[in-house]
């Protein structure tokens, strides 16, 4: 299976993922909302744009929600999270929040760190308009799949700027030179090779380098972790590495593993995870 085959497969994990959601359109979302900025662009680059929600009494008191798509890094669009926004305003009335994109890697173009790169400019970007906002400093991240290894990075790797107060990852890669040589699904290395240029042997500090795991120290914000037991794309190894690494450090953390369910879930599973993620932010998101 070819890179973007595989891409596509983490795709279709985060569109099962949310398509359980009940059915609200944009407008619907909108409507709740004081305003909506769509396509802020926060670079250059015809992917560098993100959608802004703003709750009705955006104030001083108004946390702020970046959540990042999935898509093995090489697809998908914020636009497939709009309804993910609406569930989450629901529990969380006092978010604000940024649906971003970043560029993706494609034909050899955008090779990792790009993308790593939008999502500190995204959130730089965002942190420069809070004072024109009027909302607080208080930041979370929140992902799926390639989109929580970015969150996960954001959040322990970058010392400069706005601190993230809790990052919540959706079945995200935490370590790729463990997911290069240890997952069970045979396009993990030829993917990984393209999106990094090499693989670990030939350079480890790269693989190092973009790996979240590697950057958990005793100051990482608390962390929610929510994986599939099936999942042969992102492994629950992954999770757990990461979870093991959180509990040295003495770092708030959660795991939550759905036993039966592989990359993403419907139904029950998948209103419990919001739940969690509401629950969890509220106890460490003062």
């Amino acid at each position: 299976m070819n890179q973007l085959s595989f891409g596509g497969l983490l795709l279709s994990g985060l569109l099962l993922f949310t398509a359980n959601i009940e059915a609200q359109d944009m407008s619907d979302t909108a409507r709740g909302l004081t305003k909506v900025f769509l396509n802020e662009s926060y670079g250059e680059d015809a992917r560098q744009k993100m959608d802004v929600y703003l709750p009705p009494d955006a104030g001083p008191q108004t946390k702020l929600m970046v959540i990042v798509h999935g898509g093995a890094w090489v697809r998908g669009d914020k636009s497939e999270f709009s309804r993910y926004v609406t569930a989450l305003q629901g529990l969380l009335p006092n978010y604000a929040f940024a649906n971003i994109n970043y560029r993706l890697f494609r034909q050899g173009t955008n090779k990792f760190p790009a993308q790593e790169e939008d999502m500190r400019a995204a959130v730089a970007y965002l942190e420069s308009k809070i004072g024109d906002w009027g909302i607080s400093r208080k930041l979370v991240l929140l992902g799926a799949s390639a989109g929580a290894h970015l969150a996960l990075l954001q959040a322990y790797k970058t010392t400069n700027g706005i601190k993230p107060l809790a990052v919540v990852s959706f079945f995200g890669p935490t370590d790729l030179r463990e997911m290069y040589e240890n997952s069970p699904n045979p396009d993990v290395k030829p993917m990984l090779r393209s999106l990094l240029g090499s693989d670990p042997a030939q350079n480890p500090d790269l693989y190092n380098n973009s790996s979240p795991a590697k950057y958990v120290t005793k100051n990482s914000p608390p962390t929610l972790l929510l994986h599939g037991g099936r999942d042969r794309l992102v492994n629950e190894s992954q999770a757990r590495l990461l979870e093991e690494k959180l509990r040295r450090h003495g770092v708030p953390h959660e795991l939550k593993v759905y036993p039966e369910h592989g990359h993403g879930w419907t139904g029950p599973p998948l209103f419990d995870s919001f739940a969690r993620v509401a629950a969890f932010l509220k106890k460490h998101v003062p």
